[in-house]
């Protein structure tokens, strides 16, 4: 990077997770930082929705690695306690088959040990080796290589070893299926890569970590939701000295020469020296980058890879409770390996579903008026570029079969007692989100994939141009996009080192390594 006379400016464009944690960093380490949020609030897929005294988080409600959160408000030493209160989950996920079989799956392992013994006996010293792998992998994997940019391929060689120990070429599934054998236990130790947008068919094996984390550090909800983190995120960032400017959509990433320049949106242009997008990483490239040929490889490339499924969601209140539902509800249905095979390579739209039902009102009863509960039904599906339906029409007749399956077999009464509905389908992915082809989490969490062979945190074709969220490294889910931010933040503190030494400023206080 050129020398400058003054510190250097950022913009990051997107205000979800990611976009905030690298704002606030940048702001902790001097760094003047502007937030561009095309909606009219922060949080990006991290919405909220307010209607008839209910509150319904839109995206990301399963909170795990808190200290990565906690992180940033130790930056200014503060504590997130004073801002959000995060309420502990436990069991962490009711699981339900159609046979009648459930599962309540938390970090006690003698009550883990004991349902598995019920199901399968001869499973309980498998699941024990299956945990000691995930430690393991979640020690590689997370502990030492989530915050870590891969930015040259001298970097993923460095770390194959450690790969090939870990099996990193199986999937998720076979590795599960290697240390347990009944078919339900399979899919309960396999469905978590789901949650960040993969396929357990072929998802690399290092999601296994995933169990090791949750069970290490426990699953949490923020009190008043979601929506009250990414508030007590941007009540730090304001308080840092960043600005947000909200319903401002960024429509170019300006750049001269090979350097960014600046961004422009509705009202002009405005110079920045940095600028990191948050925004989908296609449409960064093409749409805020359609101007600039350096980045049409990339450009190709990421048009040739594989992207993760789509989400098809169903926001509801409702005029009674269903106590025999806990916050985290996953609902398999008669179907796994072949229903996936028709989300993610098929691209048909079944009959049947697997689900995932957020019932936040068990902890916390203000998301709703007394005596009410508030739901979020999600059913994945396949994105856009694999499923070629009209949602506008498909959406109503889909989530109407879903809410009578579940009043079929787990909510009874459900479809009177709504007082309440919204849908978001693949088509707002596509349009609110600025999501190619409406996919809910970027680039599918395949080896082929990963580290380096995702988009990398720093551009290598335009100085000053990064990368944060599901998209580039690690991946997606809370902590995934939040280390993210770590790792890019630190590639910005070593590109502009010269240049914060100006005038002396406070990144010296703070570890970005």
């Amino acid at each position: 990077m050129r020398k400058r006379t003054s510190k250097p400016r950022a913009a990051v464009i997107g205000s979800g997770f990611g976009g905030l944690a690298v704002a606030i960093r940048l702001q902790a380490a001097g760094i003047r930082t502007v937030l561009y949020e095309k909606r009219d609030r922060a949080g990006g897929r991290a919405y909220v929705y307010r209607d008839a005294g209910f509150t319904f988080d839109a995206g990301p409600t399963v909170i795990t690695a808190p200290d990565c959160l906690r992180e940033l408000f130790a930056l200014f030493g503060r504590s997130m306690d004073d801002y959000v209160a995060l309420l502990a989950v436990n069991p962490f996920y009711r699981l339900f088959w159609e046979d009648g079989f459930k599962f309540d799956y938390s970090n006690d392992s003698p009550d883990i040990e004991a349902q598995i013994r019920n199901k399968s006996p001869r499973d309980v010293d498998g699941y024990k080796r299956f945990l000691k792998y995930s430690e393991d992998v979640f020690r590689e994997g997370y502990e030492n290589l989530a915050h870590v940019p891969f930015l040259n391929w001298s970097s993923m060689v460095a770390v194959a070893p450690q790969l090939i120990r870990l099996k990193a070429y199986r999937s998720v599934y076979q590795m599960v299926a290697k240390y347990i054998k009944d078919p339900h236990l399979r899919q309960l130790f396999s469905f978590h890569s789901l949650l960040v947008g993969g396929n357990p068919f072929t998802t690399t094996s290092i999601y296994t970590l995933i169990h090791c984390l949750e069970r290490k550090w426990g699953v949490f909800f923020p009190r008043g939701g979601t929506g009250a983190l990414i508030e007590a995120l941007v009540k730090l960032f304001k308080a840092s000295g960043g600005e947000i400017r909200l319903s401002a959509e960024v429509g170019r990433i300006n750049s001269v020469a090979g350097s960014v320049t600046g961004i422009a949106t509705r009202v002009g242009n405005e110079p920045f020296d940095i600028v990191v997008s948050n925004a989908d990483v296609v449409h960064t490239y093409d749409r805020l980058l359609q101007h600039e040929p350096a980045v049409g490889a990339t450009r190709r490339r990421l048009h040739r890879m594989a992207y993760s499924m789509s989400l098809f969601l169903i926001y509801v209140g409702t005029h009674r409770t269903y106590p025999n539902l806990l916050h985290h509800n996953i609902i398999f249905g008669p179907r796994y390996r072949e229903l996936l095979r028709d989300i993610f390579s098929r691209g048909l739209l079944p009959q049947d579903f697997s689900l995932y039902l957020h019932r936040p009102t068990q902890s916390d009863p203000s998301l709703a008026p007394p005596g009410c509960d508030a739901f979020y039904v999600l059913s994945p599906v396949a994105h856009l570029g694999k499923l070629r339906v009209d949602w506008d029409r498909e959406g109503p007749p889909y989530a109407a079969r879903v809410l009578e399956y579940l009043e079929q077999r787990y909510m009874p009464g459900l479809r009177s007692s709504i007082v309440t509905q919204r849908l978001f389908t693949p088509k707002d992915f596509q349009t609110e989100l600025n999501s190619h082809l409406g996919s809910a989490f970027s680039l599918e969490p395949r080896l082929t994939q990963s580290a380096f062979f995702r988009v990398h945190n720093r551009d290598r074709h335009i100085r000053g141009l990064y990368f944060v969220g599901a998209g580039t490294h690690p991946g997606a889910g809370i902590p995934g996009v939040v280390n993210s931010a770590k790792a890019t933040a630190g590639l910005i503190m070593q590109d502009f080192a010269a240049e914060l030494e100006l005038g002396g400023t406070r990144e010296r206080q703070f570890s970005y390594a």
